[in-house]
């Protein structure tokens, strides 16, 4: 069984390794498709702060069984998902309240046809990247 999930995981924190550690209870097979500096700039507006290799080995030094792809796709993550076939997709419930399918490009017929089960992880309430940036600016 393999499950994929993707994301930035720009400066990896404890909430990234919650969320990695709970993909792995579900299958041993995990792989993130890490979102590409590109992509990451045309979606937000600015680069991440750590590049995408960066990144990379920080997923892969956390835990070597973990494969680490690029998502080639960008918006259209199909490609990326495609490429690694998995059973399960893997995502934080905080998208419960947001439209995944919509962000990924993709429906839940698209799923279905693919026979692609979707799950929500619990969110790490506390900690994100977005908090951290905004810290290290207020220490200005």
């Amino acid at each position: 069984m393999i499950l994929y999930t993707g994301g930035t995981f720009d400066i990896f924190h404890y909430g990234h390794m919650q969320f990695l550690r709970a993909c792995q209870k579900i299958s041993k097979k995990v792989v993130v498709s890490l979102n590409t500096d590109e992509f990451i700039s045309s979606y937000k507006g600015k680069p991440p702060i750590l590049t995408f290799n960066e990144r990379k080995i920080t997923i892969e030094n956390f835990d070597r069984s973990i494969e680490v792809i690029p998502n080639v796709g960008g918006s259209d993550s199909k490609p990326a998902i495609m490429a690694v076939k998995p059973d399960i997709i893997a995502i934080g419930d905080d998208w419960c309240k947001k439209d995944y399918y919509y962000q990924m490009n993709f429906t839940r017929e698209w799923l279905e046809d693919n026979e692609i089960l979707l799950v929500y992880i619990p969110y790490t309430e506390d900690i994100s990247t977005s908090k951290i940036k905004s810290r290290v600016i207020s220490f200005g």
